[in-house]
């Protein structure tokens, strides 16, 4: 019996490759704020989400709800402006959809992008951080569930998750570029409301540098589907009690990402073209 998961794939996947002029080799996912601050390359395809069968469009603001496509420097690029998220109330499957559209269209590279909070005391709002591992407490797995076995296997290693060989020329990129680039483990949290000061302490004890809502669904899609993976963070202000007296609110974050937009754009062009 065929899944209808995959069904719905190949349908969204045959409407988006009829507008692409050739395969992306690299897809970048745009986190809370940075579509508009990376904005659009010139030349290539907008491709609304709203015109993708299936595709579950974005709602929240700082999220596009487009895709671009088209080569930047010398690489084919498929740009996500906009991701869906778990505390939206879609479905697990729903927010991985945009990764595994990836991996059946042949994307073979996936960089992430995402707004969070800052745990480490050595970590200030505006930082860029390169995600060297995650912490899964949504509560939820995109993989549960009868496997796509058109992807990948039903028990897939995520010890390498996010791909040294990527975080290696992110790194290198940072040095030419001489951005600042911060290492840091990351942990997702259901939301929408922000953390509690305790639970920052309890994500801190546990081994987490970062707190958001996103990223760590797409990466264990794009894991499981065998993509290469590269996650960088811009820590657009502390978590919960980390500053007593800060009240966290989205337009802090919206309003991060588009005064650092900059430098990660430069630092995205940067990796891309060492790619």
């Amino acid at each position: 019996m065929r899944d209808e998961r995959w069904d719905k794939l190949a349908k969204a996947a045959d409407a988006v490759r009829a507008r692409l002029a050739e395969t992306p080799a690299v897809a970048v996912t745009l986190g809370s704020g940075l579509s508009d601050a990376f904005g659009v390359p010139d030349g290539g395809t907008r491709i609304p989400c709203s015109e993708i069968p299936g595709f579950p469009a974005p709602t929240v603001a700082g999220h596009a709800g487009e895709f671009w496509a088209g080569r930047i420097g010398r690489v084919p690029v498929l740009l996500q402006r906009g991701r869906a998220h778990y505390y939206e109330g879609r479905s697990m499957d729903d927010v991985a959809f945009a990764t595994r559209l990836f991996a059946v269209l042949g994307v073979k590279t996936l960089i992430v992008t995402n707004a969070s909070g800052a745990i480490r005391p050595d970590l200030s709002a505006g930082d860029l951080v390169l995600i060297t591992d995650h912490i899964n407490m949504l509560g939820a797995n995109p993989l549960r569930g009868p496997n796509l076995d058109e992807l990948g296997p039903r028990f897939p290693d995520m010890s390498a998750a996010y791909t040294p060989r990527l975080r290696e020329i992110a790194r290198a990129a940072a040095s030419a570029e001489k951005v600042e680039l911060k290492e840091g483990v990351y942990v997702a949290a259901l939301g929408p409301s922000y953390e509690t000061p305790a639970e920052i302490r309890a994500f801190r004890a546990m081994g987490a540098d970062l707190v958001g809502m996103s990223t760590v669904p797409e990466v264990i899609a794009a894991a499981h589907a065998g993509l290469e993976v590269l996650g960088i963070s811009i820590a657009t202000n502390l978590a919960a009690g980390v500053n007593p007296d800060a009240m966290l609110t989205h337009d802090e974050v919206i309003e991060t990402t588009r005064r650092k937009g900059a430098e990660l754009k430069r630092l995205l062009l940067a990796i891309l073209s060492r790619l």
